[in-house]
């Protein structure tokens, strides 16, 4: 659908205006660590990620890849579920 219209728009078929961007909602990692409890270093670790990432991300040197961006949306979600997971894994 998304790309029909930027199609129309491009065409001249359609306005600009007359869509509505969906952008994902901006997801602070040092929020979802620090509502955890977490160092940088232990949140780094129980979830598996670098701890230069999370430092990155922290201080807005690194944007986050879609991947990332949906694991930490779980992560801030389900902080147990996914901790469980990777114990067993």
């Amino acid at each position: 659908q998304a790309a029909h219209e930027a199609v129309a728009i491009a065409r001249g078929e359609a306005k600009p205006n007359s869509y509505v961007v969906h952008r994902p909602l901006a997801i602070d990692v040092r929020l979802i660590r620090e509502s955890l409890g977490l160092t940088q270093d232990a949140f780094a670790a129980r979830y598996r990620v670098p701890v230069e990432i999370v430092r990155d991300l922290e201080q807005g040197r690194a944007q986050l890849d879609p991947a990332m961006q949906a694991y930490l949306t779980v992560i801030s979600r389900e902080p147990e579920v996914v901790r469980r997971a990777l114990e067993t894994a």
